[in-house]
């Protein structure tokens, strides 16, 4: 598929997707947002595909919307000019989604960084800097943010990001939980990579009733109905040739291969 705003190509079972407006700090558009969506929802029903990579070209990983579509939307419809102005439900389409990693490099500044908190997964490079800025452009963070980010790094920390918009360095994003590694920046690609092959060579029918699991049950208050689904999705996964798999490979003391 040849795309206008993104890269791709596939590292294994890991399909890769590099933002691609660099003279623009990956600027988001309408277009970026279309692009990623047609190509993740194909990786999806992809069985060679075990997960995503999401990674960026230049120097920064994404800079926040593009202020000209903002210039254009206001002219056009000034209720419809906020945010990213995505006409997708992007969180939707990440949390129900094979597993997804981020490597961010540079800026990834509101849309920039609203996108990533759905992911699995997110690697910074040293020297990266995030911040969810919408409050610096009159704005109120979007795609669940107020959520999400306070789910991965707690209230407190995300009520001063989202009521400052300041930058957050890549050394304190790791500390309170926002990435889950801060690498070289030569080496960020690579780590990232990894950590989505080891995913992807899980058993995919599986990875994916966790990630439900995970998404049902983490604001679920009644401990009784989390492990009624847990108990549902594992009668599920003992029927899957991948259970069988992993226990023939026990008894025959090999690792076992998953996917085939």
């Amino acid at each position: 598929m040849a795309y206008e705003q993104i890269l791709t190509e596939v590292r294994g079972r890991v399909g890769v997707l590099r933002l691609n407006r660099p003279e623009k700090l990956n600027a988001w558009t309408d277009q970026m947002a279309s692009e990623l969506t047609e190509q993740i929802l194909a990786w999806n029903d992809d069985d060679a595909i075990g997960a995503i990579l999401i990674a960026a070209e230049g120097r920064a990983f994404c800079a926040g919307a593009d202020l000209q579509g903002f210039n254009q939307r206001l002219a056009d419809d000034p209720d419809a000019a906020g945010g990213s102005g995505m006409r997708i439900n992007w969180t939707n389409l990440i949390r129900g989604s094979k597993p997804v990693i981020a490597a961010i490099q540079g800026y990834a500044v509101g849309v920039g960084l609203t996108m990533v908190l759905p992911c699995d997964v997110r690697y910074a490079a040293e020297g990266a800097r995030l911040s969810i800025r919408f409050v610096r452009v009159g704005l109120v963070p979007e795609l669940g943010s107020t959520r999400l980010l306070s789910q991965l790094v707690g209230l407190g920390a995300a009520t001063d990001m989202c009521l400052s918009g300041r930058m957050v360095p890549a050394d304190e994003a790791y500390r309170i939980g926002l990435v889950g590694a801060v690498v070289p920046q030569d080496e960020l690609f690579d780590a990232a990579l990894a950590k989505a092959d080891e995913l992807a060579n899980n058993p995919t029918p599986v990875v994916r009733k966790i990630k439900t699991l995970l998404n049902d049950n983490t604001m679920e208050a009644d401990l009784n109905r989390v492990m009624e689904r847990e108990g549902a999705r594992d009668r599920e996964s003992r029927r899957l040739p991948s259970h069988n798999e992993a226990v023939t490979a026990f008894l025959e003391k090999r690792d076992p291969v998953f996917n085939q």
